[in-house]
C-alpha cells in the first residue's frame, strides 16, 4: 500500500512481515541525503578534492564503472603512508549539515520502524556517519550500537541494537578507528572474503530475517559484495526469506529497473524520481508516514479509516491509492478499525463494496490474514476481503455428513464490515450486489438485517410518540 500520494506501493506482505517483527531494515547512504551527506560517487569526488589530486587514467576508469571502493582502493596505493590522509578526509567530509530541513527526520523513521513492540531494536546500515545518533537525541529514543569488526550474532534472542556493518566515525579522531572502516575494494575482500566477518553476519541476517534495503542504488559497490555472499550460500542450498529495496526510478524505467532488481534476488518496491532530478522525497516521506502509523499501533489504521471513510473510492489512482490504505487498516485482527469504519457517521458509501469485494489478494497475502501459506506458490489464487481463505481456527470441518454450516464463522472484521452493510438496506446496490453474487446469505447476516429492520421500527415508534405529543401540545 501506499502511505503517501506518489510513494512506493508497499507489498502487504512487507507490512506483515513487519508488524510480526521480522524485517530488518538494511540502510545506505541515501537515507542521509536530507542531512547533507554524499552517496559513494560524491564521498570519492570530494576526498580527491580534500587529499588536492586528480584521478589517474586507472583510477578515472575504475571511477567511469562505477567501481568507487576500486578508485579509492586505487588511490590509497597510489600515495603511500596516506592510507589514512584519506580516511581523514572522509570524516571531514561526512560532517552533516544540522541545520538542514529534516536533516534527521529519515533516520528518527527508521529508528521507530526497526523498534519492536517490545521495546528492542533491529536495524542495520553502511554508513559511517553519526546521524542515527543525533536522531535518537532528538526524538528521545535510546538504542545500543555495535560497529564492525565487533558484531551481534543476528538472532532474535541476541540481537538488540543498531549495526554499523562496515564501521562507525569516531566521535574524537582516533586512527585506529578510521583504519577499522571498510571503504575500499581491499577492506570489502577482508570483510567478506579472507576474514569473512561481514559474510557471516548477511548469510545468517538473511537466514533469520525479512531484510528491506532503504538508501541504495542497484548499482552500489557495497550492494554488489553483500549480494555476492547471498549467492554463495544459495548456491551451498541456503533458503531465505524474500528480500525487499525501496529503489528510485525514472518514469518509464520501472520495467528495466524492475529486471535488474530481481536479478540481484531483489524484490523492487519502486518509487519514481523526476527525470534529471535527486528529488527523493517520496522515500522520505514515505518512511516517516510508515514510522508514525507503526508508532500508533490500532490508532493509526483508524486514522485511515476516519481520513477515508466518507471518500468515493472511485477517486483513488496509482498515484495516490487510498483504496490500499483503507483495506490494510481494516484488516487488522483486532477488528477494531473494522469497527470504527461500520459505527462512522454518516455512513461510509455504498461504492466501498465494490473495492471491498476486488480480488487484488494472492498466494503471498495468506499470512496477512493468519492463514498458514503453502510452499508451493498457487500462481491463480486470488481472494478479496470480504471473499477470504479461513484461518485455522474458523475454518468448517470436513465431513460426510453436513449440520448445515454455509461455510467459515466469521472473524471480527467480517463481522463489523456485515454491521456496515446493513446500514445500507435501503439503497438497491446492495440488493443488486447481493443478487449478482447468487443472494445465498451467510447465516449471521439474516440476524444483523433483522436487528437493522427493529432499530428502525423503534425510530419510527419514537418519532410517531414525539410528533403525536407535539400535536397535542399545539392543539
Amino acid at each position: 500500500m501506499q502511505f503517501v500520494a506518489n510513494g512506493p506501493d508497499i507489498p502487504d506482505a512487507l507490512l506483515q512481515a513487519h508488524e510480526e517483527g521480522r524485517v530488518v531494515l538494511f540502510c545506505g547512504a541515501g537515507i542521509s541525503y536530507p542531512a547533507g551527506l554524499p552517496g559513494f560517487k560524491g564521498l570519492v569526488d570530494k576526498i580527491y578534492q580534500r587529499v588536492g589530486t586528480t584521478c589517474t587514467a586507472i583510477e578515472q576508469e575504475a571511477y567511469n564503472r562505477e567501481h568507487f571502493d576500486a578508485t579509492l582502493d586505487l588511490l590509497e596505493r597510489r600515495l603511500p603512508g596516506q592510507r589514512i590522509a584519506v580516511r581523514k578526509a572522509l570524516a571531514e567530509v561526512l560532517q552533516p549539515n544540522w541545520r538542514s530541513k529534516g536533516a534527521t527526520d529519515t533516520h528518527a523513521a527508521l529508528l521507530q520502524l526497526a523498534r519492536l513492540r517490545e521495546g528492542s531494536i533491529r536495524l542495520v546500515t553502511t554508513n559511517f556517519d553519526r546521524v542515527f545518533e543525533r536522531a535518537a537525541h532528538r526524538t528521545k529514543q535510546r538504542f545500543s550500537a555495535y560497529a564492525a569488526p565487533m558484531l551481534p550474532i543476528p538472532k532474535s534472542s541476541r540481537w538488540d541494537g543498531l549495526v554499523y556493518l562496515h564501521g562507525l566515525l569516531p566521535a574524537k579522531v582516533d586512527d585506529s578507528t578510521l583504519h577499522r572502516l571498510v571503504l575500499t575494494s581491499g577492506d570489502f575482500g577482508l570483510a567478506y572474503l579472507t576474514e569473512r566477518w561481514a559474510a557471516r553476519f548477511v548469510s545468517e541476517l538473511f537466514r533469520n530475517y525479512v531484510v528491506c534495503f532503504v538508501g541504495y542504488s542497484i548499482n552500489d559497490p557495497v550492494l554488489r559484495y553483500m549480494m555476492d555472499a547471498l549467492a554463495a550460500d544459495r548456491m551451498l542450498g541456503e533458503v531465505t526469506p524474500q528480500a525487499y529495496a525501496l529503489g528510485d526510478c525514472e518514469p518509464g524505467q520501472e520495467q528495466v529497473k524492475t529486471v535488474e532488481w530481481e536479478a540481484k534476488g531483489v524484490c523492487p518496491v519502486l518509487y519514481e524520481v523526476p527525470g534529471g532530478s535527486q528529488d527523493h522525497s517520496a522515500l522520505h516521506k514515505t518512511l516517516t508516514a510508515w514510522a508514525d502509523t507503526y508508532r500508533d499501533g490500532i490508532l493509526g489504521k483508524e486514522r485511515i479509516v476516519v481520513d477515508y471513510a466518507v471518500a468515493r473510492p472511485s477517486a483513488s489512482s496509482r498515484q495516490d491509492d487510498f483504496v490500499g490504505r483503507m483495506l490494510w487498516a481494516l484488516s487488522h485482527e483486532s477488528g477494531l478499525p473494522a469497527k470504527r469504519f461500520a459505527d462512522f457517521n454518516p455512513a461510509p458509501p455504498i461504492e466501498w463494496l465494490e473495492a471491498f469485494s476486488e480480488d487484488r489478494y494472492q498466494h503471498g497475502d495468506w499470512s496477512h490474514f493468519k492463514v498458514p501459506r503453502r510452499a508451493d506458490v498457487d500462481d491463480k489464487l486470488r481472494f478479496s476481503l470480504i471473499r477470504r481463505p479461513a484461518p485455522y481456527g474458523r475454518a468448517p470441518w470436513m465431513s460426510l455428513v453436513s449440520a448445515g454450516a454455509a461455510g467459515s464463522d466469521w472473524d471480527d472484521v467480517m463481522f463489523h464490515l456485515a454491521r456496515w452493510l446493513v446500514r445500507h438496506l435501503n439503497d438497491p446496490a446492495l440488493i443488486i450486489w447481493l443478487a449478482q453474487r447468487g443472494a445465498h446469505l451467510h447465516e449471521r447476516l439474516p440476524a444483523l438485517i433483522e436487528d437493522e429492520l427493529d432499530r428502525f421500527v423503534r425510530l419510527d415508534a419514537i418519532a410517531l410518540s414525539c410528533h403525536a405529543r407535539l400535536t397535542k401540545r399545539s392543539g
